[in-house]
């Protein structure tokens, strides 16, 4: 990584117009190569069409193209078989829709357990509040360590009998932390319970395998992993989709309708009401074969490098407070806190000077009620982030201060 970072730069158009842009909130959304470009423009100017619908050659073509695109996303995911990917609009969409099939599917009942973590992202946290409330279950938050990761000794006390949902993120989008899904998983299904995984700020940025993960279900977002947005998947094994109730309704995912009531088809496409992102599911899947063509374990070994430089340039400022987990165990994601500092003021200088970066709550309120602050600012780093980024980070956060303080 570290010898050709210049030339994956090239990949991306954007910086060539901004070389000197020192992008740092992938976190947020990530930049698209140009082989993810192309391939959606070659979809909208050559073939467009809908799916599954027509006989003619395009419409034939675009089928095979977004059928195409779910088994490289298997393979990519290491999933059974294609089968197993449900498209969506993204991993809240995924949440939202998979908290709806539990539901539609009786998967829980009044006393029942959902847990989850301190950690999880909004898109993960509130529909599951909603569908605990909904279902007269209660919902149990795994606290976490010193250390910024999951307390795993309190998993190990609090999943039990009356658990029948875990809910888990593969890593933090504020503290970056890698969490140990397998091991949390197998105490899931010791008792019974379905695993569910947010994949969505680990995908993309380390080897993901659902099997080895030992999850039921698990979903991303594509704009997180240099795909397009409003393009997700959801990920289940195929045994549990075939016998759960869809979570909406809509043309293409019928076998027979009639008067009264409807017959689903068969997985996955009972779980696709509507005419799909045909582009975005083309688009993720060529984001998909990019990052196949650059060896995710080196790319690892690169962030874990530029993680480890940002962390310790940014705690060598004093009043600076980082928050973030250590290198080996972080996906990428630094946030942190300048005393006597707004981040958004932090936010706004380095803007001033090309460098971005994400502040807020990042979609996670009680995790930032967990750490006794209100926000933090976020810097997040990719393949394509350079050693010279993290000095330009370092400088506006050294010239925050300097104005503020």
């Amino acid at each position: 990584m570290t010898t050709n970072i210049q030339n994956i730069r090239g990949d991306f158009p954007i910086f060539h117009s901004k070389p000197d842009w020192a992008y740092l909130d992938t976190a947020a959304t990530s930049q698209m190569p140009q082989i993810v470009l192309d391939q959606m423009s070659e979809y909208h100017c050559a073939y467009r069409a809908s799916v599954h619908r027509g006989l003619y050659r395009e419409a034939v073509r675009v089928t095979e193209a977004y059928e195409n695109a779910r088994a490289v996303l298997a393979r990519f995911l290491n999933a059974a078989s294609a089968e197993e990917i449900v498209f969506t609009s993204g991993a809240t969409g995924a949440s939202n829709q998979l908290v709806h099939m539990l539901e539609y599917s009786g998967i829980l009942k009044a006393g029942d357990e959902i847990l989850t973590t301190q950690m999880e992202h909004h898109a993960s946290l509130l529909p599951l509040q909603q569908l605990a409330a909904r279902q007269g279950v209660s919902l149990v938050l795994v606290p976490l360590t010193r250390q910024y990761a999951i307390a795993y000794k309190h998993t190990e006390e609090l999943i039990g009998p009356a658990t029948k949902v875990v809910s888990i993120m593969l890593a933090s989008n504020v503290l970056g932390t890698i969490n140990n899904v397998k091991r949390i998983a197998k105490q899931a299904h010791d008792v019974g319970a379905i695993v569910v995984c947010d994949a969505t700020a680990a995908v993309g940025h380390l080897p993901v395998d659902v099997r080895a993960l030992g999850v039921d279900f698990l979903y991303l977002s594509g704009h997180k992993m240099l795909g397009p947005t409003g393009i997700g998947v959801l990920y289940g094994q195929r045994e549990l989709l075939q016998n759960m109730e869809p979570g909406a309704y809509g043309g293409g995912m019928v076998e027979d309708v009639w008067r009264d009531g409807a017959s689903w088809a068969v997985s996955p496409h009972r779980f696709e009401a509507g005419t799909p992102n045909i582009a975005g599911a083309i688009g993720l899947a060529a984001a998909a074969r990019y990052l196949e063509g650059h060896s995710l374990t080196h790319m690892r070994t690169y962030i874990e490098a530029l993680t480890t430089l940002a962390q310790e340039g940014l705690r060598a400022i004093p009043g600076v407070h980082v928050f973030s987990a250590a290198a080996p165990k972080n996906v990428g994601i630094i946030s942190f806190v300048v005393d006597g500092v707004h981040p958004h003021d932090v936010a706004e200088i380095a803007a001033r000077h090309n460098v971005a970066l994400r502040a807020g709550h990042h979609c996670a309120l009680p995790l930032h009620k967990a750490l006794g602050i209100s926000a933090t600012v976020r810097a997040s780093v990719y393949l394509y982030n350079t050693k010279q980024d993290i000095d330009a980070l370092v400088r506006v956060v050294e010239e925050a201060r300097s104005i503020f303080v």
